[in-house]
């Protein structure tokens, strides 16, 4: 047992006073357990101060990785409207193109047809084009010939030409007016053929053009 004496200075030998008592008290009871107390307190404030440390540093990672996803996002965000705006500006100028091939198509079309029935009509001997008329579905044709041999030969090469599928003789009849020779005027009715069919008979012309 521990003793200690506030007063800090030995009694006097020879002539001795009045004898004056001091307080006094004892630590060998429980000095120990405060000291145990008091390094578990420690212990477990440095590992509540620890873990608050690790939860403050993952709460900053976890704000820094959320700030950085939604910036991402807002890029990808951007990108996608672009993109999108990008589309929709290709799909409006693939539009326009398709007209405009409507457009020409539509008007290479009557400018082949006419074409290709002067070609033919040229290329059959002792046969006159008049006159002709595009009706929408057909193509009404007036013509001058020397003989009715004449008018079928023009008949089997407007047929090869593919650009109708049906031609029907409307009226014949001799012209008096021509004394010299015998002459016949003639009304034809040609029904247009598909376009399909007409584009290859266009596609088969050009090539034997080509060749």
């Amino acid at each position: 047992m521990i003793r200690i004496n506030l007063l800090g200075s030995p009694k006097p030998k020879g002539k001795q006073g009045p004898a004056i008592s001091m307080p006094s008290f004892e630590l060998g009871s429980w000095a120990g357990p405060l000291v145990q107390v008091a390094a578990v307190l420690l212990i477990a404030g440095a590992l509540n101060f620890g873990y608050w440390y690790k939860l403050d540093q993952e709460k900053k990672s976890i704000e820094l990785q959320t700030r950085i996803a939604e910036q991402k996002n807002h890029e990808l965000a951007d990108i996608k409207a672009k993109f999108l705006e990008r589309q929709k500006q290709a799909e409006n100028y693939k539009r326009r193109v398709d007209v405009i091939d409507q457009l020409r198509a539509g008007q290479s079309g009557p400018v082949n047809l006419l074409s290709t029935i002067g070609d033919t009509i040229n290329g059959t001997e002792a046969v006159w084009l008049n006159s002709m008329s595009d009706q929408g579905a057909s193509v009404a044709i007036d013509g001058t010939a020397l003989s009715s041999d004449a008018v079928a030969n023009l008949i089997s090469n407007l047929q090869k030409t593919g650009f109708f599928k049906n031609i029907e003789i409307k009226e014949t009849y001799q012209d008096e007016g021509v004394r010299d020779m015998q002459a016949f005027q003639f009304t034809l009715t040609c029904d247009k053929a598909p376009e399909k069919t007409s584009d290859k008979a266009t596609d088969k012309a050009s090539a034997k053009a080509k060749s």
